[in-house]
């Protein structure tokens, strides 16, 4: 193996465990990377910090400037409890840049959130894309600005009171761009839907998990994270005594003490799986939240009425009751769309709400539509704000995704820029083909490699002050505002929560201590046998001894 800096060739020697080693002197941004075996490709660093030319290039060095960092008195938060709001930053202003997004954080601020949670932005092939086919985890995406411009973006974060959590995906690699199969065993003979899995317990895994592991401390440590997403955390296949998720947070919270600050893990899971939040010192593995699909399916379901995929089980005012009350709807029970068990019942004696998120809309949930189609775009806006109330009075911890806040009309389509054309048309040919097999007309499925379909998923930021919209954005900042303030509101066990439904009228109604949340999902005015002093209401409910009646797609919370 040699080393190439700035186009001069180095020998490297070999050391033991497989690792190869040179000194060399080099300027500070000095462009290198690896000559291996007889092929005179120079390779990007499997650790580059940087990639201003892009995933094939060479790689460049990059530290942080000390000096750059303005947030030494950010004393952190925990995710628990909080309001998380996930954005894309290409899609998330016109610029699509760290810095653009930069501009718009006070409009998060007066939203009321807690945190910023940024979709990938390790290097991926092409200028533009969801960052989930990422292929040198180390850098940052430069299209975005690169790594100086994330330290700007969270130094402005940090000074407005905003957390940041950064997704990261330890679960595949991309396929423009990876190269690191020919460093070492980083994969497995195992594979996923999205390609060949990550050596976690083969032969030569070990250094792959010293990899990942210092990758995902690296977004904390070095950039200033306050945690991480961590994307399918099912599909990482560990058979080792000590799980890498459970290694990670023991690491995590050592980092966390070391700093002096709070740092959280978020997994993603479909597999219903509590020993996952469930600490260490109880055997499970110790992260500190996970995404709740159950959550989302079960309001997405009763509030639209959609049935088809996944929505099969839920719809009814029971499922809705049954998985708010219990965090999970499939705990050890058939699921259709598996067409088996699915699932492990929660311990609500020891697993606090705050550690599932509740969410009502997801990247996942839009962009994985054939056609990237929001509720916005499809119910009413009564129906919006019924299920904004369900996820943000409930005792989760909640989740919006950008634009959502105010019914955003743009979809969130699956996008991507790949610069090989083989690549590029057969990502194409496979989105028509999978949602084809699924009943749509392939010729309404968006070309990903088609610009516009990137440029349609742009925010369009001058409908905040228009209409509905306006009175939606002002429903979430009242929602969130009344969740910060009310005691009722913060209470995280499940135990406490009580709930009433009526299955024929579809009403439902969440008592929080002295607060009830009554929604009604009909479109017809209904009477819902609760009433108090009305505190926060969408349209114009009527309160009496005798109970509260809702028109169609409204709540009311009352203090009782």
């Amino acid at each position: 193996m040699r080393l190439d800096v700035d186009g001069a060739l180095y020998e490297m020697r070999a050391e033991p465990g497989g690792w190869w080693r040179a000194e060399v002197d080099a300027r500070a941004d000095a462009r290198y990377g690896f000559v291996l075996d007889d092929d005179p490709t120079v390779l990007p660093d499997p650790r580059s910090p940087r990639q201003p030319d892009g995933v094939h290039a060479r790689s460049q060095l990059w530290q942080p400037d000390p000096a750059t960092w303005t947030d030494h008195d950010w004393p952190g938060r925990s995710i628990e409890g909080a309001v998380i709001y996930e954005l894309h930053v290409g899609t998330f202003t016109p610029e699509g840049t760290f810095d653009a997004v930069i501009d718009k954080l006070d409009h998060l601020v007066d939203l009321g959130v807690d945190f910023v949670e940024l979709m990938p932005v390790n290097a991926f092939g092409g200028t533009h894309g969801w960052g989930y086919d990422g292929v040198l985890w180390y850098a940052v995406h430069e299209p975005y600005g690169g790594p100086d411009a994330l330290v700007r973006l969270i130094n402005a974060c940090h000074r407005r009171g905003l957390g940041v959590l950064i997704d990261a995906v330890f679960n595949h690699l991309g396929p423009s761009g990876n190269y690191l199969p020919r460093f070492g065993p980083y994969l497995s003979t195992g594979s996923n839907p999205w390609g060949e899995s990550i050596n976690l317990s083969d032969p030569g895994s070990d250094e792959v998990r010293r990899y990942i592991l210092d990758c995902a401390l690296r977004w904390m440590r070095e950039f200033h994270a306050d945690g991480l997403r961590l994307d399918a955390v099912h599909a990482l296949v560990d058979t080792t005594a000590i799980h890498i998720l459970e290694e990670l947070s023991a690491e995590t919270d050592a980092l966390s003490a070391e700093l002096g600050r709070p740092l959280s893990l978020i997994a993603e899971s479909d597999l219903n799986d509590p020993r996952l939040i469930t600490p260490r010192e109880h055997g499970g593995l110790g992260m500190t939240a996970q995404w709740d699909d159950d959550i989302h399916h079960a309001i997405h379901a009763a509030v639209s009425g959609e049935r088809q995929g996944y929505y099969a089980d839920f719809g009814s005012m029971a499922a809705l009751a049954q998985t708010l009350q219990n965090g999970y709807y499939h705990a050890g029970t058939y699921s259709s769309f598996r067409r088996r068990r699915h699932g492990r019942p929660l311990d609500k004696s020891l697993i606090p709400a705050t550690r599932l998120l509740a969410y009502t809309l997801t990247h996942d949930q839009v962009g994985n539509r054939a056609v990237g189609d929001r509720p916005s775009q499809n119910l009413t806006v009564g129906q919006l704000a019924v299920k904004a109330a369900l996820a943000l009075m409930s005792p989760y911890t909640a989740m919006l995704f950008m634009g959502e806040e105010w019914g955003s009309s743009s979809p969130f389509q699956f996008f991507s820029s790949h610069p090989e054309p083989e690549l590029a048309r057969a990502t194409a040919e496979g989105r028509k083909r999978e949602f084809a097999e699924h009943g749509w007309d392939a010729g309404e499925i968006p070309d990903p490699q088609d610009p516009q379909t990137f440029l349609r998923s742009k925010l369009d930021w001058d409908e905040v002050g228009e209409g509905d919209h306006a009175r939606l954005h002002r429903l979430y900042r009242d929602l969130i505002a009344l969740r910060h303030a009310e005691p009722d509101l913060a209470d995280p066990w499940l135990t406490n929560l009580r709930i009433d439904f009526d299955e024929r009228r579809r009403w439902i109604v969440m008592h929080r201590g002295a607060l009830a949340i009554a929604c009604n999902l009909a479109a017809d005015p209904v009477e819902v046998p609760v009433s108090g002093e009305p505190v926060l209401a969408w349209d114009d409910p009527q309160s009496s001894a005798d109970g509260t009646r809702l028109p169609g797609h409204s709540f009311a919370i009352l203090r009782v």
